[in-house]
């Protein structure tokens, strides 16, 4: 390695729904905001509390079920941010699937 370049550590989160440690950038983050209202949050940089899903339906739903992302938040999940996340979970692009069908 050259001198004076440093190697960049890859900030890892734990999954609530698998509890898998993966790189944060493929996880998808959902936060308490301090008004107290539950986001899907794209950027991953709203301020509030978060918590970390894999983008896959069953580790959604075991976090969902298992009430883990409620105790992560610390804040009742509504019925329709759950549906929300399906939703966006579902229309994640799928590597190797072109978008033209």
């Amino acid at each position: 390695m050259p001198r004076g370049q440093k190697v960049r550590k890859i900030p890892v989160r734990i999954c609530v729904g698998c509890q898998e440690a993966r790189p944060k950038k493929e996880l998808i983050r959902i936060v308490r905001t301090p008004e107290g209202e539950v986001v899907l949050d794209p950027t991953g940089k709203k301020s509030g509390r978060g918590a970390y899903v894999c983008p896959s339906l069953d580790c959604l739903e075991k976090a969902w079920k298992g009430k883990h992302l409620e105790r992560a938040l610390k804040a009742p999940i509504p019925p329709e941010l759950a549906e929300t996340l399906r939703e966006a979970v579902r229309n994640l692009p799928v590597p190797g699937r072109s978008r033209g069908g």
